[in-house]
Parts: structure tokens; C-alpha cells; sequence
């Protein structure tokens, strides 16, 4: 009967996984605890954030600053925005991604390394940001939804993940046999490929979710009207600008002072913005790992 024994580590190795516990421990301190002071600041009142009392829990809890934000039209308006480029923009950019991966993917399709090189030197150079707007403005696309879901339709990178995920995932031999089905491509991509390539799926709609999300750079460059500005314009304008509209004053003589609710506001727009984010990672963790792994392991 085979027993396992048991191998006594040394106190050189007891000494060295208690100082890796202990490093990775501060380095969790100091990645996590920006995080509870601004979810404790959101929930405290404007005289203990601006008084400085707020350090680990909610001093004075106070909703003023969620229902001053609800109660704005413009972070409103901000919000559904972020919304709609993030899911629209998702749904355009998985789309293409996998209509260029794929077919990539296939030994057969002639001229797919020529094509790699044009996209490679894409990622090497660019035009510059004023060839991109007169772009964008020759479209006659400035100023409207479009400019923030068309420009970026397409990224690369993700084009090389999916395509060595279809490659090193998709067997030659189900192709085969489903063309002597009488499958067609398109059938075969939307009926099999798909549906056995969740994981990729998933890494690609969190890239390019989060990259959605808290995009800004173009909005400031392509939107000049407010009614499309993004969550994130207007998270900027109050982190960097200190800019507040009159009608975020709600209820403000009942409050402490301006500062203090302009504090507040940013602490409580912070968290508003990164939930969605948050409330999307559970349910694409499971394959984000795989899908990154395996679509990383060939070039």
C-alpha cells in the first residue's frame, strides 16, 4: 500500500514564502485601499470629505452625492451615451474582428500574408491625429454617433489573437467534413466555429468593452455637442476642469459647501462609472483566461 510522505520544507523555503506572502500582501494594501477610500468618500458627507476625516470607512454616511448625480440630466445623458458606443461599438468591432480573423485563419485563402502585413505595419505607423480627423471629417461623420464607433472599428491586435485562436483551435478536418455536408462557409463560421469559440469571444468583447467604456479622447476631438458626450468627457470635466453644471447643485444650501460637494461628486462619479466594467467581468472570467492563453500561443 503506497503511503505519500510528506516533504518537510526547509526554513530557507518557510522563510522565502513568508516574504512573498508578506510582499504580495502590501502590494494588495496599496492596489486596494484607493479603491475603499473612494467608495467610503462616496458614501460619506461633503464636510467629512473635505475636512479630511474620510481614511478607511464612510464618515457621516450621505447619499447627497449618488442623488446629485442621478438628479443631473447631463450625467444622465452621459451615461445612456457610454451605453450605447460601448454595446453598438462592441457589436461592430467582435463583428469584424472574426469576418477578418477568420478567414486569415484558413491555409487556403490566398493572400492572407500579404494582408498580415498591411494590418502589421498599421500597428507600426500611423498618419498622426491631423490626417485622422480630416479623415473622420471627409466621412462627414464629425460630430455624430458615428465618430465614435467607426474610426476604431477595427484593432489589430485583437485580429491576430482571434485569428491564432481559430487556427490553433478550429481543426482543418471539421471544415472538411462539413463542406461534404454541404455546409458553406458563412454556415459553417456561424453554426460550429462560433459556438466552439466562446472563449476568444469573450476576451474580444471585454477588450473592446472596457476600451468603449472609458474612451474619451475621441469624443473630445470628433463631439462638440454635449447631448453626446460620453460618461467620461464629463467624468473629466469635474476630475480635471473642477467643471459643475448649475443644475448638479441640487439641494446645495442644504449642503455643506461647493468644495466639498464637487469632492463628492467625484468620488461618487468614479464609482457610478466603473460598475458596468465590474459587473461585466464575472460572467466573461471563466473564459477570458483560457481565451487569451491559447489565442497567444502561436503568432
Amino acid at each position: 500500500m503506497n503511503k505519500s510522505i510528506a516533504i518537510r520544507e526547509s526554513l530557507g523555503d518557510r522563510l522565502f514564502l513568508f516574504l512573498v506572502y508578506a510582499f504580495l500582501a502590501v502590494v494588495l494594501i496599496i492596489v486596494l485601499y484607493p479603491l475603499i477610500y473612494i467608495v467610503s468618500s462616496s458614501f460619506s458627507s461633503p464636510r467629512a470629505v473635505i475636512s479630511g476625516k474620510v481614511w478607511l470607512f464612510p464618515v457621516e454616511p450621505s447619499l447627497a452625492g449618488y442623488k446629485a448625480i442621478f438628479s443631473n440630466p447631463q450625467i444622465l445623458t452621459g451615461y445612456a451615451n457610454s451605453l450605447f458606443y460601448t454595446f453598438f461599438g462592441v457589436l461592430i468591432n467582435v463583428s469584424m474582428t472574426v469576418m477578418l480573423a477568420y478567414p486569415l485563419s484558413k491555409s487556403t485563402f490566398y493572400g492572407r500574408g500579404f494582408i498580415m502585413l498591411l494590418l502589421v505595419i498599421t500597428m507600426m505607423f500611423s498618419g498622426g491625429l491631423i490626417p485622422y480627423y480630416l479623415t473622420v471629417k471627409s466621412l462627414g461623420i464629425l460630430d455624430t454617433r458615428w465618430a465614435m464607433l467607426l474610426p476604431g472599428a477595427l484593432a489589430v491586435w485583437q485580429v491576430i489573437i482571434a485569428r491564432t485562436f481559430f487556427q490553433s483551435t478550429i481543426p482543418k478536418e471539421l471544415g472538411e467534413a462539413s463542406e461534404l455536408d454541404g455546409c458553406s462557409d458563412f454556415g459553417f463560421l456561424w453554426r460550429i466555429v462560433l459556438p466552439l469559440s466562446k472563449p476568444i469571444l469573450a476576451v474580444l468583447v471585454l477588450m473592446y468593452a472596457v476600451g468603449h467604456w472609458n474612451a474619451y479622447f475621441d469624443a473630445l476631438i470628433f463631439l462638440k455637442s454635449q447631448e453626446l458626450f460620453p460618461l467620461q468627457i464629463i467624468l473629466r470635466n469635474i476630475l480635471i476642469l473642477n467643471s459643475i453644471d448649475a443644475s448638479m447643485m441640487v439641494d446645495a444650501n442644504q449642503m455643506a459647501a461647493m468644495q466639498g460637494l464637487r469632492d463628492l461628486l467625484k468620488f461618487s462619479l468614479i464609482v457610478v462609472a466603473t460598475l458596468p466594467v465590474l459587473a461585466l467581468y464575472p460572467f466573461v472570467q471563466k473564459y477570458f483566461v483560457q481565451g487569451i492563453m491559447i489565442g497567444s500561443l502561436k503568432g
